[in-house]
């Protein structure tokens, strides 16, 4: 069962960096100078910056996001679990 909720962790850390990268997309698409270098640590920035043009533009947040944030959860949740049950 542990195993279970590793491969979901994985899945999950997964879907969150390609959310993160879509984002960084967009961002950068928006006038937003990226730090590849450093990008790891400027990645929470760069997805509240994505929060924050998007409900300039169209008053909500974008598609994006929520997907995001959700699956850095779930990631965190999975691995909870399965040290846990380890």
């Amino acid at each position: 069962m542990a195993n279970v909720f590793a491969v979901l962790a994985f899945l999950s850390v997964g879907l969150a960096v390609v959310f993160s990268m879509m984002i960084v997309g967009q961002v950068s698409k928006r006038g937003v100078k990226i730090n590849y270098v450093l990008l790891r640590l400027y990645i929470i920035k760069y997805i509240d910056q994505y929060k924050q043009l998007t409900r300039k533009e169209t008053g909500k947040a974008g598609p994006l996001y929520y997907p995001c944030v959700v699956s850095y959860i779930l990631a965190l949740v999975f691995a909870i679990l399965f040290l846990i049950l380890r």
